[in-house]
């Protein structure tokens, strides 16, 4: 497969993933573009491995880990496209509000939850992507989902409260 092929199949599906890891369209973009650039100049190597999807993702992985913006203060938009709900509008505001919770996640512990839960990828495949052991995707999830638990129990609470 050519680069220039690899462009017209490859970089939605890679987009997709990114915008769904960095919450926003925007900061996808600007992180396939800089994987694109890296994997053009190295398309020779990548394009003749097996799976060269999976080397890509985990090059968008890697590089949204050392992305040096400020992601804690960053609130990402709604761009990001979810199942469907009967009501367009609970299901605004739930997609809103998780992935604002997402946000607020360290981002290994984010990254975990995207490639495990949007990827669909196993314990092995995302410790193979993000260069760490099974064991330490395994506590990152554990710790991610508690937090959010956390959360959206304490919010839960104060709705409940209000009324």
């Amino acid at each position: 497969m050519t680069f220039d092929e690899w462009t017209r199949t490859g970089l939605p599906p890679l987009l997709r993933f990114a915008t769904v890891l960095c919450g926003t369209p925007y900061l996808a973009e600007d992180v396939v573009q800089d994987v694109t650039i890296k994997a053009q100049r190295g398309w020779d190597r990548i394009g003749g491995l097996d799976h060269p999807e999976a080397y890509l993702r985990r090059m968008v992985v890697n590089e949204y880990l050392s992305w040096r913006r400020k992601w804690s203060r960053y609130v990402p938009s709604d761009d990001v496209e979810t199942g469907s709900s009967p009501d367009h509008a609970d299901r605004t505001a739930d997609r809103d509000e998780l992935i604002g919770e997402l946000a607020k996640l360290p981002r290994r512990q984010r990254a975990v939850l995207v490639l495990r839960y949007y990827g669909g990828l196993t314990d092995n495949e995302i410790a193979e992507t993000m260069g760490c052991s099974p064991g330490t995707v395994r506590a990152h999830a554990s710790r991610a989902l508690a937090t959010l638990r956390i959360q959206f129990t304490s919010l839960a609470e104060e709705v409940h409260h209000a009324y």
